[in-house]
């Protein structure tokens, strides 16, 4: 079931998050390059909005999405902090709880099939993980040490000629928080990688085939 971009748009506007359109359209563009030699992993999927995207062009190519959060919000989505939503706090449990959201997006997009949720913490997932990956994007914990611990557990998982993306890649300090910027830069500095392009705050780096 092949969406136009369009319609993916749409789909993507009743999704509660925080990427945009341009950016989903990188995520769904570079998924549907790779998304043949391996599967794809996201850390940090909230309600759904980007595991919309690489998820389509993952059941293009008949393979799977491995979507990696706890569910219980980042450090800057809980009660009292700038991008908590009332909507998403569970009075039960007395915490933030986006499984509920994102597994009706799974199911209202048709991708129950395609994406795989592994609902823990990121290093968690890691521990034992042996799978490859053609695409790795970071988008969990924006704190230095959540960001840093995401890519030092996952990179190396990554298949040559798979993608690492970040985002909230900010090159102003006045736009946002620094820290995925820095692991950003550190992995670019391993020469390991090549910075294709930055969209929106999309940091969308390509592991050489060989370094």
């Amino acid at each position: 079931m092949t969406k136009s971009p369009e319609a993916l748009a749409a789909a993507a506007a009743a999704v509660k998050g925080f990427l945009s359109f341009a950016e989903g359209r990188a995520l769904y563009a570079a998924a549907m390059k790779v998304g043949h030699m391996a599967p794809c992993l996201e850390i940090g999927s909230y309600c759904g909005r980007s595991t919309l995207y690489l998820g389509a062009a993952c059941r293009e190519h008949q393979t799977l999405l491995f979507s990696v959060d706890h569910h219980n919000g980042s450090e800057e989505q809980q009660p009292g902090e700038t991008y908590f939503d009332p909507a998403l706090f569970d009075h039960r449990r007395f915490c933030v709880d986006t499984f509920g959201e994102f597994r009706e997006t799974l199911r209202r997009e048709g991708l129950l099939e395609t994406v795989v949720p592994v609902v823990c913490p990121s290093a968690v997932a890691a521990r034992f993980w042996q799978t490859p990956l053609s695409l790795v994007f970071i988008d969990g914990g924006h704190a230095l040490e959540t960001v840093m611990d995401d890519y030092t557990r996952w990179a190396g998982h990554l298949i040559p000629g798979g993608y690492l993306m970040f985002h909230d890649i900010y090159p102003d300090p006045a736009d946002g928080g620094q820290a995925p910027l820095t692991v950003y830069r550190r992995a670019l500095a391993t020469t390991a990688y090549t910075a294709e392009a930055l969209v929106g705050s999309l940091g969308i780096l390509r592991r050489k085939r060989s370094v």
